[in-house]
Order: C-alpha cells, then sequence, then structure tokens
C-alpha cells in the first residue's frame, strides 16, 4: 500500500510500544501538526482493522480511575509491514490530476473568468503560506513542524509560480481550449 495511511501512522506510533487510542490521536496530532488531526471513530476504526488484519493485538485494558481502555501493540507481522511501507519509494506522480488546472480549463469551457480564478486562488495560497510561515517561525518549534511547514510552503510556492505562468498564457491556452 503506497502513500500515507492512517493504519501506518498507527503502526509507526505502536513500535515505540503499547498505547490506547487516546494516546495514539494525541501523539499523531503533535508529531503532523501540518496534517489534518485524527477523528477519534478513526483511530478505532483503523486499531480494530490492523487486529482483524493481525498486525496489531490488544495488550489490556485499564481505567485509572476514569473510563475503561484498551491498550494495542505492534505484532511481528506489523513491525514487518511497517518496515516494508516505510522502504517504498512514494512515486514522483508526474501526471497528477492538478484541480486547479481543471478549475482553469473548466473555466474556460464554461465562460467563466478563468484570470480572476487565479488571483483568487493565488491569494488563497498566500494566506496560507503567511500561516506556514508563522507557525515556523514561532518561538519554541519544534524541527518536526518546521520541517512539515517548510514542504507545505515549497508545494504552494510551486503552485503559485504554476498560476503565475498559466496566468501568462491564459489567451493561448483559451485559443487552445476554443478550437479543441
Amino acid at each position: 500500500m503506497i502513500g500515507m495511511s492512517t493504519r501506518h501512522i498507527l503502526l509507526g506510533l505502536l513500535a515505540t510500544g503499547p498505547s490506547h487510542g487516546y494516546d495514539l490521536k494525541r501523539r499523531h496530532d503533535e508529531r503532523f501538526p501540518q496534517a489534518r488531526p485524527l477523528a477519534y471513530g478513526q483511530v478505532y476504526t483503523t486499531l480494530q482493522r490492523l487486529v482483524r488484519d493481525g498486525l496489531a493485538e490488544v495488550d489490556g485494558t485499564d481505567s485509572d480511575g476514569g473510563p475503561e481502555r484498551t491498550t494495542y501493540r505492534s505484532t511481528e507481522d506489523g513491525a514487518r509491514e511497517l518496515a516494508e511501507w516505510a522502504g517504498q519509494i512514494a512515486p514522483p506522480a508526474p501526471f497528477v490530476t492538478n484541480e486547479i488546472f481543471a478549475k482553469v480549463v473548466v473555466s474556460i469551457l464554461s465562460g467563466g473568468d478563468a484570470e480572476a480564478y487565479l488571483r483568487a486562488q493565488r491569494a488563497a495560497h498566500m494566506a496560507r503560506m503567511r500561516e506556514l510561515t508563522a507557525v515556523k517561525t514561532a518561538r519554541g518549534t519544534d524541527l518536526a513542524t518546521v520541517l512539515s511547514a517548510d514542504y507545505a510552503l515549497n508545494h504552494l510556492d510551486a503552485d503559485l509560480r504554476w498560476m503565475t505562468t498559466t496566468a501568462a498564457r491564459l489567451t493561448t491556452l483559451t485559443a487552445e481550449v476554443d478550437a479543441g
């Protein structure tokens, strides 16, 4: 299975030792601050699948005076699956379907204003880049957060450069789309 998946991230977190769902969710959200926070339901559904597939197992339950919590741990098969996934090269995906490009073409096809759309999209990208830069430069920011923000900033910057180039070529693109 290629790509970042909740199951592999949870297996990675379990590789450090037994844990319960609440703790796994908290650690995920701390370790991957730029990712979408995991929902508790997603954590528990994924843990149930890991157990079903033999990649994790129930280690025990405890209540610590609160609600009963089930603790999970990785199995040997889980460790093998995690090592295999971690070693897979992510495909560079040269034919990625770009939603922004698709919206520019659809805008041209439907008689919309592709230039206005690109301006608005650029503004949204720049606002997100400012947010990420603020996160990255805040006092006490850990390196994982900085690296995650850098990754996102580089991708947003590439999108911005592409939008600038595309805006400069809109007349030609419109002629080609209209002719096609």
